[in-house]
């Protein structure tokens, strides 16, 4: 299996206060990680140093075998696909759909004067396809709901055949019918041979989809547990991780978890 991320006692310090302490951990091209944790815990920062956006404070962080703080991040960039509410908002909301997901071959938000190939716009539309998006394709992106617009992020993301794909909570106020309809899409994604490494952000247990087979507990900038999702998803670890005694349970690919 070919290392995706290797973070080595990585730190974060910001504003002189620490977000990550002591981060070892890795990534393999065949592995579909969950990171949750309470509010504050340094789960998204964790992404935005996995995306090359952040540099660690201290350690030694390498993404797609290029070191941060000695690599160009501008060439590593383009070989990760990151989708966020924070990207959203820097997308104009009459953007056609279409135009949307094939900017990001340019890395840009809002299409200027790149220049597009043909081969850009097929791709473009297979993968809105394979999101059932393609009714979608000149609508502009701010009259989509909630729901629409973050299957077009994620479709935004893994157009350029990323090889590393970087998810900040991607069902965060979707109603259940919308979360459920994305969490099916994601899960035939993950499962999929062809997809490359991923890391998805989420507050509930109950929105880990299948396919995801790793998952790292944050808590106060710090792991407190990390593996195989089986080992890591447990009453215990959560009751741990989060400070209140819970009650994990699994009916075949999906978790629940409540108060005790």
């Amino acid at each position: 299996m070919a290392g995706v991320l290797h973070f080595d006692d990585v730190s974060l310090t910001r504003d002189g206060s620490a977000i990550l302490s002591d981060i070892t951990w890795q990534v393999s091209s065949e592995q579909r990680w969950v990171v949750l944790g309470p509010n504050g815990a340094g789960k998204t920062t964790l992404l935005q140093l996995a995306s090359s956006l952040l540099h660690p404070s201290s350690g030694s962080a390498t993404v797609l075998d290029e070191r941060l703080g000695s690599s160009d991040v501008f060439e590593l960039r383009p070989r990760i696909g990151f989708a966020s509410t924070a990207l959203a908002r820097r997308i104009p909301q009459d953007e056609r759909v279409l135009d949307v997901v094939m900017t990001s071959a340019h890395a840009v938000t809002g299409r200027w004067n790149e220049s597009y190939d043909e081969v850009d716009v097929r791709r473009a539309q297979r993968v809105l396809r394979e999101w059932r998006l393609d009714s979608f394709e000149d609508r502009r992106f701010g009259s989509l709901s909630d729901g629409e617009q973050k299957r077009v992020q994620i479709a935004r993301a893994i157009m350029t055949d990323p090889e590393l794909l970087l998810l900040d909570e991607p069902a965060a106020s979707l109603d259940l019918g919308a979360r459920e309809e994305l969490l099916q899409l994601l899960g035939a994604y993950a499962s999929s041979t062809e997809s490359p490494a991923m890391v998805m952000v989420t507050h509930h247990v109950e929105e880990i989809p299948a396919g995801f087979t790793h998952a790292l507990l944050l808590t106060d900038g710090r792991i407190t547990a990390s593996g195989p999702l089986d080992e890591v998803i447990t009453s215990s670890a959560l009751t741990s991780a989060f400070g209140l005694e819970l009650v994990v349970q699994r009916d075949g690919d999906r978790f629940t978890a409540r108060a005790a």
